[in-house]
C-alpha cells in the first residue's frame, strides 16, 4: 500500500504529472525517520498513529490545512495517505 497505491492515487488524480506527484509521495514516507527516536526503533505491536511526533494528531492537523494550499497539496496528500496507511496499520496490530 506505501508504493503501488500512491502511484494510482498519482495516476487518476494527477494525470499530468503522475510520475512527479507519485515520485513525491513516494519521497513522504521519509516522515518515517521519527521512528528513529523511538525505543525500539521498530516494534511489530506498536501503532505509530499518535506515537511519533511526526505521526501525530497535531502534524496530522497540519498536513490537513497544507493540502488546501496548492503549492503544498501533492506533499500534504502524500503525507495525509501514509497516516492512513500507518491507521489501517494499527486495526491489523489488534
Amino acid at each position: 500500500m506505501h508504493f503501488l497505491v500512491p502511484g494510482l492515487i498519482a495516476f487518476v488524480f494527477f494525470k499530468n504529472e503522475w510520475k512527479k506527484a507519485w515520485f513525491i509521495f513516494i519521497l513522504t514516507m521519509i516522515v518515517d525517520i521519527d521512528h528513529l527516536i523511538a525505543t525500539p526503533i521498530f516494534s511489530a505491536t506498536r501503532c505509530s498513529i499518535n506515537y511519533h511526533p511526526l505521526h501525530s494528531y497535531f502534524a496530522i492537523s497540519i498536513y490537513v490545512v497544507l493540502s488546501f494550499i496548492p503549492k503544498t497539496r501533492i506533499i500534504a496528500i502524500g503525507l495525509l495517505f501514509h497516516m492512513l496507511t500507518d491507521f489501517i496499520d494499527c486495526f491489523w496490530i489488534k
